[in-house]
């Protein structure tokens, strides 16, 4: 899963979770078919990808290399066929790396200039790939919440010309913070996260409109994780080989540095966050300017989707997709133990395992009516950047696309009664994972806290944004009740895996405890099988800001 959580965000997580209503079934259908999920299989799967010779599996390092090939062997061996474009296994996706090195960053037209040391008071990295970074005594203008939404009657911008300008925006939605009764409150679904309110966007809205560079102001609530998150990739940073809408320099200030900007400007930070939850607001130039200019390291490489699929009896154009991501953290610096290798155990070599389980599910079973699709993408841990390759170049077309579902971190602390569901109100899937997890006995419980924007921060998402109907499954959105221990075990197992989300330690162990993966597993190969059986289009809900594209597709 990208964009790390902090501990914090893991304690509250469960915490509010000890006062979630679950999600039941109003009538529990006839047994389904024992799917088989082995938790010994996915056990051994996981310990093979998180052993030290996959090196992490990064992107472009020989990592990558030796989990492609294990990966298209595996696919062969259950019998399945290759899914990628021309009937090949893989689909390129072309990566730019970049790594910002060390320079002046400054920020002048105040009583007295403010230097910005990276790391402490600014986090800044480039995904051009050019040989340095370089801002001339730019602009800074405050944007408010950057968002253009006419749907929901907001425009943060107002035709204001952003055209070789910085742009500084606040994290989440303008409603995020809004009280009760203030005009904004609910105008982008409350708590809840919309795409607006995510980093990737603004960084996108902001180049869309001009801006040479787009600073976003941190706060913890907001961006759902703490400072030492946003500055861990250390100036690294992976994109699209040419992709359209990049700034110059993008990154975070942190929040006290933040507070002393808008005062140098003469300014209130938080009065500013309060204009800008209101529709009447109007871009603010600072008068100040920022000035950078650092080097830049950056290379091109060629990373790689994997496909695979089993094609339907009968509807073989109609395509039920199931997705993970083989991608990890790589090497980084030692721990105290001396580990270099972030080996990805459950993020997500438990996922791509759980993909491999439901593929030989499906070739015990009879063959399915319509298609169905394995995707193990790329660079996920580098923005969506596997799945976002896919979304722009899809080699099934989306108005062909039953639904997604993407398995990104399974819960390895034992069996449990429910499932979380992330991003609760979407579409119609969630009916059929509630009927699912019926017949396993089993309840499905909403996530935690839906403001921290799960549903828009895994490889279904681009997806999503083609209109095609996506479940997720992440067991970070919340503590399970498991069947010893209840809650609180939960609790103390998410705790746990939090401590090495993304760390050396999120290794495989015999300690790891599979038979709840194995239910989610299960629960995700009868969604699908049931879809892959039938005609059935699943649909967005009303609200959902989907459900336009599907319904131009005439789904």
């Amino acid at each position: 899963m990208t964009r790390p959580l902090s501990r914090l965000l893991a304690l509250a997580l469960a915490a509010a979770f000890a006062s979630a209503s679950a999600v039941t079934a109003a009538a529990t259908p006839p047994v389904a078919p024992d799917a088989g999920i082995a938790p010994e299989r996915l056990s051994a799967d996981v310990k093979t990808l998180a052993s030290e010779g996959f090196a992490g599996r990064a992107p472009g390092t020989a990592g990558e290399a030796k989990t492609v090939d294990w990966l298209v062997g595996q696919l062969k061996a259950i019998g399945l066929a290759p899914g990628g474009p021309d009937g090949a296994w893989t689909q390129p996706v072309p990566l730019v790396r970049t790594q910002l090195g060390a320079g002046p960053v400054t920020v002048a037209g105040g009583s007295q200039p403010i230097d910005w040391v990276q790391q402490r008071d600014v986090y800044l990295s480039t995904v051009r790939a050019a040989e340095r970074a370089r801002v001339a005594a730019a602009p800074l203008v405050f944007v408010g919440y950057g968002v253009t939404a006419p749907e929901r009657g907001w425009d943060d911008f107002k035709g204001v010309d952003l055209k070789g300008k910085v742009a500084v925006v606040l994290i989440n939605d303008p409603d995020f913070e809004a009280a009760a009764g203030e005009p904004v409150a609910g105008r982008f679904g409350g708590r809840r996260m919309t795409y607006y309110g995510r980093w990737i966007y603004k960084f996108e809205e902001a180049a869309r409109r001009g801006a040479i560079a787009a600073l976003i102001v941190h706060d913890t609530p907001g961006a759902g994780y703490g400072w030492n998150t946003v500055v861990a990739p250390g100036g690294e940073n992976y994109d699209i080989a040419a992709a359209p809408y990049r700034v110059a320099l993008q990154g975070w200030i942190e929040g006290e540095a933040a507070s002393r900007l808008f005062a140098a400007a003469g300014l209130d930070l938080a009065a500013q966050r309060l204009r800008a939850r209101s529709p009447d607001f109007r871009p603010v130039e600072l008068g100040l300017t920022l000035s950078a200019d650092l080097p830049v390291t950056h290379e091109t490489l060629m990373s790689r989707n994997v496909l695979a699929k089993l094609p339907g009896a009968k509807r073989p154009g109609e395509v039920v997709m199931f997705g993970a991501h083989w991608d990890a953290y790589g090497q980084g610096a030692p721990d105290a133990q001396g580990r270099t290798v972030r080996p990805g155990a459950n993020d997500d070599a438990a996922g791509v395992a759980g993909l491999l389980e439901i593929a030989r599910a499906f070739r015990r079973g009879p063959r399915p009516d319509r298609s169905v699709v394995f995707a193990f993408w790329t660079a996920e841990e580098r923005g969506l950047l596997g799945s976002e390759t896919y979304a722009n170049r899809p080699v099934y077309r989306a108005a062909d696309t039953v639904a997604n579902i993407t398995l990104d971190i399974l819960q390895t602390g034992g069996p449990a009664r429910d499932v979380m569901l992330v991003g609760q109100g979407q579409n119609g899937l969630e009916d059929d994972l509630v009927a699912a997890a019926a017949r396993q006995g089993r309840t499905v419980t909403p996530e935690a806290l839906p403001e921290r924007g799960l549903f828009y921060r895994a490889d279904h998402f681009p997806l999503a944004k083609l209109g095609v109907p996506t479940l997720l499954f992440m067991a970070i959105s919340g503590a399970p009740d498991l069947v010893r221990g209840g809650r609180g075990a939960g609790q103390a197992w998410l705790e746990g895996y939090m401590r090495c989300y993304h760390q050396t330690c999120d290794d495989w162990n015999p300690g790891l405890d599979f038979t709840g993966a194995a239910q989610d597993v299960g629960l995700a190969y009868q969604v699908g099988r049931d879809l892959a059986m039938s005609t059935r289009w699943p649909q967005w809900r009303e609200g959902s800001e989907f459900r336009q594209t599907r319904t131009a597709d005439g789904r």
